[in-house]
């Protein structure tokens, strides 16, 4: 079984009703894989905390769909029910044939929509917008809609008449106007899930929701409507042969499942270290991974844990592999500028980092490979995406070399991107590893060549 949620635009509602149908299922019974379209990291957790595993992403920004169906196929070992969230728009995307919007990845998965619409101040003329979507794309099923903050019941009544008279489509949901819970959001989206102190009840709350005000059954006979969930390949039984240090808590969380997997198919054992609480890099770990996150909103505590700090500082002098996306550029950085105040980070990139109040980038990247690095052969192509609102300032300029050319996005000053200094790479972008499955393997390799972090000297 297999479904997936979108919407005529952003900010109908997708997410918390994907997050109640998720928990609705999981009540029944149902072992439900979640997934979200598109470049993402906060909403996939929220996904991955109601549905009990891990949220995967589908991008055909990334991936081919013979790819993307891997993938997909991947992600469902052990699931009963696959449940998608689109992004944005049904049909938006980076071009004007929709080559990597939602409806283009319901297609490559073969999985029925259920639209969710946002009816304010509408009544009849929600027909014409489901009619418009229902026939702007031959092969795209709309099987079903969400109604989505209903006024009343006599609105309710209207809507219901005017989407059966016009189009056919079953309702399968009509959620009340303030019945849904709100979450906050921060500049990229939601406020992260585990920054809720009564996020399990919240989320049982959306469940409650879903199964009072939605026709579960007839959700599932949609779900059902499609060919079963598709088979993956058995992945190989590798040698772990290096340790990987993975900087992994509530300041840095911004990592695909998939990156950590294709780290363990070239040979990596990960380390989870927290960078609030752990005062040194762990024994033995010959690389190092730092992901996107929010360090400036936990500055203070980062800067007061000194002796970490220093140990990362300490293993990249000493020639330590360590790559680091966007919030982690941040933190090797010398200091971080945010609200009024600043705080002191590793020290180890000859530059400082500061919060503006709009977005420095925001979308998808296209990188070409302009200096010699361990990861990406030169001249090769480099597909990410980014959304930060930091900028790089008070850089050393004479020291600061850089791995990319920028040709779509913006880096770090629209330009350049990646600095490299020593064994560290360290960039904006954000790079989805299975399509470019040669930086897990060069990543490893690297860290195979060196002296773990116990066995170097540490000034």
């Amino acid at each position: 079984m297999r479904l997936i949620i979108g919407a005529p635009h952003g900010r109908s509602g997708k997410t918390t009703i994907t997050l109640g149908l998720i928990a609705a299922l999981k009540k029944v019974g149902l072992v439900v894989q979640p997934f979200k379209k598109g470049p993402d990291f906060i909403d996939p957790g929220w996904l991955s905390l109601a549905a009990g595993r891990t949220c995967r992403s589908l991008d055909l920004y990334f991936l081919n769909a013979r790819q993307l169906w891997g993938q997909f196929a991947q992600g469902c070992r052990e699931a009963d029910i696959a449940v998608i969230e689109g992004a944005m728009g049904l049909y938006d995307g980076l071009d004007v044939k929709g080559s990597d919007s939602t409806a283009a990845v319901a297609r490559a998965v073969k999985a029925p929509i259920i639209m969710v619409i946002d009816t304010t101040r509408m009544t009849r003329s929600v027909a014409a917008m489901i009619r418009g979507f229902q026939n702007f794309e031959p092969g795209t099923e709309i099987a079903g809609i969400i109604l989505n903050k209903v006024a009343r019941p006599r609105h309710e009544d209207i809507l219901r008449n005017a989407i059966d008279t016009y189009t056919g489509i079953k309702v399968v949901g009509s959620i009340p106007k303030q019945k849904t819970p709100f979450i906050a959001e921060r500049h990229l989206g939601l406020v992260a899930a585990d920054e809720w102190d009564q996020v399990h009840e919240l989320i049982d709350n959306l469940g409650r929701q879903i199964s009072q005000y939605t026709d579960l059954n007839a959700i599932l006979d949609i779900a059902s409507a499609v060919q079963g969930l598709p088979q993956a390949n058995n992945k190989q039984n590798v040698t772990r042969r290096v340790r990987i240090g993975i900087i992994k808590d509530n300041v840095f969380n911004f990592y695909y499942p998939e990156n950590f997997e294709e780290l363990e198919q070239a040979g990596a054992e990960l380390v989870f270290i927290n960078s609030i609480k752990d005062g040194c890099l762990p024994s033995n770990i010959q690389g190092l991974y730092i992901g996107g996150g929010f360090p400036e909103i936990f500055g203070k505590e980062l800067e007061y844990n000194v002796a970490l700090r220093m140990s990362i500082r300490r293993a990249a002098i000493s020639g330590l592999p360590i790559y680091a996306e966007c919030g982690g550029l941040m933190y090797l950085s010398k200091r971080i500028y945010y609200g009024g105040q600043s705080f002191e980070m590793c020290g180890v990139l000859p530059c400082e980092t500061k919060m503006s109040s709009r977005p420095r980038g925001h979308g998808y990247t296209n990188l070409i490979v302009t200096s010699p690095n361990y990861l990406f052969a030169m001249g090769s192509e480099i597909k990410g995406h980014e959304f930060h609102y930091s900028q790089v300032c008070n850089a050393e300029t004479d020291k600061m070399q850089y791995v990319f050319k920028v040709n779509r996005g913006c880096g770090i000053d629209n330009y350049v991107d990646g600095i490299i200094i020593h064994n560290v790479i360290a960039s904006y972008n954000h790079l989805y590893a299975p399509s470019h499955p040669e930086w897990a393997t060069n990543f490893v390799a690297r860290a195979n060549s060196i002296n773990a972090v116990n066995s170097v000297k540490m000034y």
